[in-house]
């Protein structure tokens, strides 16, 4: 007997009620099996599977014939993975044209809409949101006793602890958030992204275009992003690293498996901060290298807790691509966007985070230890002293994000908070 799983809400779930209040339709947009289908599922009174085997050739039949039939059902009516039927697309916006009411469509896809196969992109209609892997707030692995919107409203919030061990931090990295493995071990977990890893690079690749394309340079690729994960290292280097494997690519072969994985949400950068500082100093403005969780990059390299902690420096990469994926999370859900800071002699703050209102607020990223905290605090106090506040306002907070167990503000104004007690 299969016990159905209760439902556990996500951070995403308050965006999908409150845009299909305002719009026609919602598309939730994100990497396979992060969990749109089952949150749209809560909110949707019919519900059509595109990739369902039992019914897919019929629907595909029907949306090429009479797609308006599709939409003769109680509403919000949810299009599962609609981007195997384009056509669906420009049926739902004509009838939400037509009935001029909002709340009545869900769509969910799994790879970047093409716009070359729509007549109309949905702009003031459609509404889209992008949906991640679980945050450790949300898989009940964080206490969430700081608030990033308390932050940044300025409430001063009280001392708190988490229960975090370096141990854990490890797990959590390994198992990463999809829910799929989330209460799994280690063990369970590793097996679990292994198999997500391979129906990547062998079938995700293609269904997503068409297009076929080599499994072994797409582990290539991927192997060459997570050994560079929260770098700034350039697309150059990571195609030179792809080739001292003996995987050689031309730069438009490189560039069309890349922009797949961007397609498909497995790589999701982090861009430069577009600031204003008080000197001439010069900034640099690549990409930080991410992927979408750290259990693609452990799967992508076969890492255990054993083979991660023999290398401690490389850990530190690999928290500091787990704060960021929750950290994407949280300031999104609060309207707002995550960045880094560079500059050319290479100073530089983890991830700036800044708010549509124009509020902001600078993190460094350390795993813990008394003098990693102190210097990373001095260097947030440096980038205070740097900007220019007649062009924008001064920072809502400054923080170091650690490893740690215990969140209190140091007497410079610096938080210093546990992921382990961090939420949106």
């Amino acid at each position: 007997m299969v016990m159905k799983m209760k439902y556990v809400k996500r951070i995403s779930d308050d965006a999908i009620i409150r845009k299909l209040r305002l719009f026609g339709g919602v598309l939730v947009e994100g990497a396979k099996f992060v969990g749109k289908s089952t949150s749209c599922g809560q909110y949707a009174k019919t519900i059509i599977e595109f990739q369902d085997p039992k019914n897919k050739e019929f629907y595909k039949i029907q949306v090429q014939n009479s797609p308006q039939e599709l939409l003769n059902a109680p509403n919000p009516i949810l299009f599962d993975e609609w981007q195997d039927n384009y056509t669906i697309w420009d049926t739902i916006r004509h009838d939400i044209d037509k009935k001029s009411e909002n709340g009545l469509y869900l769509l969910t896809g799994s790879a970047n809409i093409n716009c070359d196969k729509v007549m109309h992109t949905g702009t003031g209609r459609i509404v889209t949101i992008k949906m991640r892997p679980m945050s450790l707030y949300e898989s009940g692995d964080s206490n969430g006793k700081i608030s990033l919107a308390d932050l940044f409203d300025g409430k001063d919030s009280v001392f708190a602890q988490c229960e975090m061990t370096l141990e854990k931090i490890i797990y959590l990295i390994i198992r990463g958030g999809f829910p799929k493995t989330i209460g799994t071990t280690e063990e369970d977990a590793r097996e679990i992204m292994n198999g997500y890893f391979n129906a990547l690079v062998t079938e995700k690749i293609i269904s997503v275009d068409g297009i076929k394309r080599e499994p072994k340079k797409m582990r290539a690729l991927l192997r060459s992003y997570a050994r560079n994960i929260s770098t700034y290292t350039n697309d150059a280097t990571i195609k030179e690293d792809m080739e001292n494997e003996g995987i050689r690519v031309s730069r438009n072969t490189f560039n069309d498996y890349k922009n797949t994985l961007e397609k498909l949400y497995i790589i999701e950068n982090v861009e430069a901060w577009p600031t204003r500082i008080r000197s001439k100093t010069a900034m640099r403005k690549s990409d930080k290298k991410e992927l979408i969780d750290t259990s693609l990059t452990c799967a992508a390299l076969r890492l255990t807790s054993e083979k991660i902690k023999s290398d401690f420096n490389y850990f530190g990469f690999l928290f500091e691509a787990l704060c960021i994926r929750d950290l994407r999370i949280y300031v999104e859900s609060i309207d707002g966007y995550i960045y880094h800071y560079r500059e050319e002699k290479d100073y530089e703050i983890d991830a700036i985070l800044e708010l549509n209102n124009g509020k902001w607020g600078a993190i460094e990223i350390k795993l813990g230890g008394d003098d990693a905290i102190d210097e990373a605090s001095e260097k947030l106090l440096k980038l205070k002293e740097k900007i220019d506040t007649q062009k924008m306002l001064e920072p809502s907070f400054l923080m170091v994000l650690t490893a740690t167990q215990y969140a209190f503000q140091m007497e410079n104004g610096v938080w210093v908070v546990p992921l382990g007690c961090l939420k949106n």
